[in-house]
């Protein structure tokens, strides 16, 4: 079943004559990769129309004739697009200013400023099923805690999504730590 092309056509136009700025976005597994680039991207746009198809999509008329691009969340097929909508406008929506409670809260998560993953978080209690908050977080010394929270979030990146050092925006010390890192994993045991 394909999306019929009069009626979408005609929902577009009368949302672009409400939004004349915003963009037509289809959602489609053959558009490019949505990232935190995009929704960065998209935040500052202030609307942005999202189309998504059903079962085999829309007809390509409608997608010529009335998209701006097309988007994917990734290589894998999903029966209709709306709950890529709904992560696309989570996405987006928390990077506009005053959504979330902290102005830099979306920028410290990953892909953020940096463009690495977050450092692990905890909170109380100290100590639960024996596991302990590390020691450095409850020492008070900011400037050890931020040095230790930047360490994780280069280990945790390393670790899970080397790729992302390639782009993300690092420092002397923060080579330094990841050189430690590769050494580490080098040596026996």
């Amino acid at each position: 079943m394909v999306m019929a092309p009069a009626p979408l056509s005609a929902s577009i136009r009368a949302l672009q004559d409400r939004l004349p700025a915003a963009p037509v976005v289809g959602l489609s597994p053959q558009g490019r990769v949505f990232d935190q680039g995009l929704a960065r991207e998209w935040s500052e746009h202030g609307s942005l129309i999202l189309v998504s198809g059903r079962y085999e999509g829309i007809d390509e008329r409608v997608v010529e004739a009335s998209f701006d691009e097309e988007v994917s969340l990734g290589d894998f097929v999903l029966s209709g697009g709306e709950f890529a909508a709904l992560a696309i406008i989570d996405a987006v929506a928390r990077l506009v200013p005053g959504v979330l409670g902290h102005s830099r809260s979306a920028m410290e998560d990953s892909f953020g400023d940096d463009g690495l993953l977050d450092c692990p978080h905890w909170t109380r209690p100290e100590t639960f099923a024996g596991c302990t908050v590390p020691a450095v977080l409850l020492s008070g010394d900011h400037a050890r805690i931020a040095r230790w929270r930047r360490e994780q979030a280069l280990a945790r990146t390393w670790a899970r999504r080397p790729e992302l050092l390639e782009k993300a925006t690092l420092d002397e010390a923060d080579r330094t730590f990841l050189m430690t890192l590769g050494k580490a994993s080098a040596e026996p045991g």
